[in-house]
């Protein structure tokens, strides 16, 4: 390799590099101003699938990229909170929504790509308000998209004129088959669509190929996104694997419709080309929107066929997810959208202070009625809250290794002090069992104005953790009030009952070993709504 091919080379490289950077850093910009509200909108989806799909347009243009929006819905269907019929409509909506990046660079914006990088930096770093620098995210990554498209467009010349890739590209349009491959061997390598479309874009606008070779590339590129959504679902469900398949399926429809009339296809391209007046790289984007909308508008009053489809190529018995398993943290999340990553450890922060409260349920059943099940049952509960307290902040670490606005960054450290109170109130609920197997190992009993004390504090315990989980859930404020009332009024019942236990013992009523277990379960009660107040007073600043 000379000289001269080893620049070019390396420039192209260069500019692949810069490009899907470009294109992440615009993403975060578009995700910091309104990705969490897509995806409260995507975990609340209904059944309508009009609605699904416009909710997947939406939220694949803000995160741009198609992959990142399939994985986040076949996780919800993994988790049960989304249907197979709902995910197919964001599926559809998912790639309509994606092309946007391809219109963005079909336009010829010259050297003002330099203009809008100047300006979202000036943005960036000048402007406080948070809207602004999402605002300059935005900008400062769509001028570098051109950019890094640029590079890439100059490094083509030397090849686009070269006599053995002309060739190439002759031989291509007389094999479509093999463009469908190299396309989705392209994208499945660059692991970006969008990176594809725009080499596409770069190469048919200097003229290295002809249109008819160009458009079986688009197609392939539309399947080789689809390897990243299966290889991720392969670990969950059965409905999240014929999600994924749902997604394959879809865009294999569309590359067969298209192969079958690639000749009304061109004929209407070049139409559009010529009647609008359009470059070759808008035509290259107005040729993968097509493939898109026509696929979509197609299949769309079809959802309920594609589900009886994909049901048959994936046969089985369905199995619901684990009530108390992991369902929410989907790693592919942590690099592709930071910000909805963060959101669906939140989710999963919920699920954890749901499952914290219906230990407590087990383990005051357990102290009620004596029965072993209730203590296992409740001590598996504690296991359970520690592995999702190690497994919620190992995702929240490496969710911190990206770039999050201030913003973003508080609600990480919130949910961090989240499910360290809520593991620590797992862990006062096991001293209580331990404390309790104490009591009947050494044949001991409470008396009985102890046990109707110790009852009335479980019943207020209770209601302040119920109180709780319903505000980090919903963020009703009204709720604070009652969690913080709720304590004072344990810590009151601690005091009076310590005392009305020492006028026990002194009149024989209660045994000593049976008072030291006595205050000692009080006590725990008592953090544990210290505990609650602790996650109540983090969760209002979020």
């Amino acid at each position: 390799m000379n000289i001269e091919w080893q620049q070019h080379v390396l420039q192209f490289i260069g500019g692949l590099g810069f490009f899907l950077f470009s294109l992440k850093y615009m993403s975060q910009g578009l995700q910091n101003w309104a990705g969490e509200q897509l995806r409260i909108a995507l975990h609340r989806m209904t059944a309508n699938p009009i609605i699904s799909v416009g909710i997947g347009m939406l939220l694949a243009i803000m995160l741009q990229s198609s992959t990142a929006t399939i994985i986040l819905t076949i996780g919800l269907v993994n988790a049960g909170y989304m249907t197979l019929k709902q995910s197919i409509g964001i599926i559809l909506g998912a790639n309509v929504g994606t092309t946007l990046t391809a219109f963005l660079l079909g336009v010829s914006v010259g050297d003002y790509m330099y203009v809008l990088v100047a300006l979202g930096a000036f943005l960036i770093y000048f402007v406080k308000r948070q809207l602004g620098q999402h605002v300059g995210q935005f900008l400062f990554g769509l001028g570098g998209m051109y950019i890094g498209l640029h590079w890439i467009t100059t490094a083509f010349l030397p090849i686009v004129n070269n006599a053995d890739f002309l060739a190439l590209g002759e031989r291509l349009s007389d094999m479509p088959f093999t463009g469908v491959l190299l396309g989705a061997l392209i994208t499945a390598l660059v692991q970006s669509s969008s990176a594809t479309v725009g080499i596409l874009q770069g190469l048919y606008g200097e003229g290295g190929m002809a249109l008819q070779a160009a458009l079986p590339i688009l197609y392939g590129e539309n399947i080789g996104t689809t390897l990243t959504v299966i290889l991720a679902s392969l670990a969950m469900s059965l409905s999240a694997k014929r999600a994924a398949i749902s997604h394959l399926f879809v865009n294999l429809f569309g590359t067969v419709l298209f192969s079958i009339g690639i000749g009304w296809f061109i004929a209407y391209l070049q139409w559009v080309q010529q009647t609008a007046g359009l470059e070759p790289k808008m035509t290259i984007a107005v040729a993968h929107g097509t493939f898109n909308v026509v696929t979509t508008l197609l299949l769309t009053p079809f959802v309920s066929w594609i589900v009886w489809i994909v049901t048959k190529c994936v046969p089985g018995k369905e199995v619901h997810p684990i009530e108390h398993g992991v369902t929410h943290l989907e790693k592919h999340l942590i690099d592709t959208a930071p910000i909805i990553a963060i959101g669906q450890a939140k989710e999963e922060t919920v699920h954890m202070a749901k499952v914290c409260l219906q230990g407590f349920q087990l383990m005051r059943a357990y102290v009620n009625t004596n029965q072993k099940k209730y203590r296992n049952q409740a001590v598996e509960i504690e296991h359970i809250l520690d592995q999702k307290d190690q497994m919620i902040t190992n995702y929240l670490l490496l969710v911190a290794t990206h770039q999050l606005s201030k913003m973003e960054s508080s609600r990480q450290h919130t949910l961090l002090k989240t499910i360290r109170d809520l593991e620590r109130m797992g862990d006062h609920m096991e001293n209580i069992i331990e404390l309790y197997d104490d009591l009947l190992w050494q044949r001991s009993q409470f008396s009985i104005a102890a046990f109707e004390e110790l009852n009335y504090m479980f019943h207020i315990t209770e209601q302040a953790i119920e109180k709780m989980v319903q505000f980090i859930d919903t963020g009703n404020y009204q709720l604070v009030s009652e969690v913080f009332l709720l304590e004072e009024q344990i810590d009151e019942l601690e005091r009076a009952n310590r005392k009305k236990h020492i006028h026990r013992l002194n009149k024989g009523i209660c045994s000593a070993h049976a008072g030291i277990i006595f205050t000692e379960m009080m006590s725990n009660l008592e953090r544990m709504t210290d505990h609650c107040v602790n996650v109540t007073k983090a969760n209002m600043y979020r």
